[in-house]
């Protein structure tokens, strides 16, 4: 009887075939790991995005919400309480002001006391924009947070004294890595005299509206970037009017 032939593979066959699986898995793997890089700088510019017209928004909202208080500026624990003037601060790169609007309470929340302000930027790469809130507690207690009239020689007027901006833990960022971050300020009397100015030294005027400039320091296509922002300012009162908020 003649034996049955038996089907089977070579030594030579196995390890080609093993080679070609693994240089397969190799390809799968590289593509997927590609995949996902791209995925993930995908998300990073809408996360960056998303930050930019949210920070746009914010601005937005704040200054919308303006508040023409009056505060007692040089008031003290003590009982001590100094003569009312326009809460308002407008510097090249400082801006504080009391709104309606809150970060953590949006138009419902309490109304806040918010300094706009430039600091440097993380690893000393640009600077960086971010916005304080205080909550606003009347004119009394927004006057332990600044001093009497005082002369100003940078702004050649006498103003408020406002202590230092000073960023905290909760200090929330609006922009990052920017090349340079100035505010402006339009004087708006007459229609005629319309005027951007760097320093607001008025205190018988609110100004009609506050320009912030914002450039990135790397500018990429690909993103949204901080775009500059125009505020209207629509006080209801004049500056000295009195009312009760």
């Amino acid at each position: 009887m003649r034996r049955r032939e038996q089907a089977g593979m070579t030594l030579i066959e196995v390890l080609i075939a093993v080679s070609l699986l693994s240089l397969l898995s190799v390809g799968m793997l590289f593509s997927i790991r590609a995949g996902l890089t791209a995925m993930e700088a995908s998300n990073r510019r809408i996360v960056a995005n998303r930050r930019a017209v949210g920070a746009h928004r914010i601005l937005e909202q704040q200054v919308a919400g303006f508040l023409p208080v009056m505060a007692k500026c040089g008031s003290n624990p003590m009982g001590a309480t100094g003569a009312p003037v326009p809460y308002f601060q407008g510097m090249p790169a400082v801006m504080r002001f009391v709104t309606t609007y809150s970060l953590q309470g949006a138009a419902r929340g309490v109304p806040q006391i918010v300094e706009i302000f430039v600091i440097p930027g993380q690893d000393g790469q640009g600077v960086r924009l971010v916005v304080n809130e205080t909550p606003y507690m009347g004119p009394v207690g927004a006057g332990f947070l600044c001093g009497p009239v005082a002369g100003d020689p940078e702004a050649g007027a006498a103003l408020p004294v406002f202590p230092p901006v000073q960023p905290s833990p909760r200090s929330f960022v609006l922009a990052d890595r920017l090349v340079g971050c100035r505010f402006s300020y339009l004087e708006s009397i007459e229609p005629q005299q319309e005027k951007w100015l760097p320093r607001w030294v008025r205190m018988d005027y609110w100004p009609k509206a506050v320009r912030i400039e914002m450039m990135p320091l790397e500018p990429d296509a690909s993103k949204v970037p901080p775009m500059t922002f125009t505020g209207l300012i629509r006080p209801n009162r004049a500056v000295g009017e009195q009312y009760e908020f």
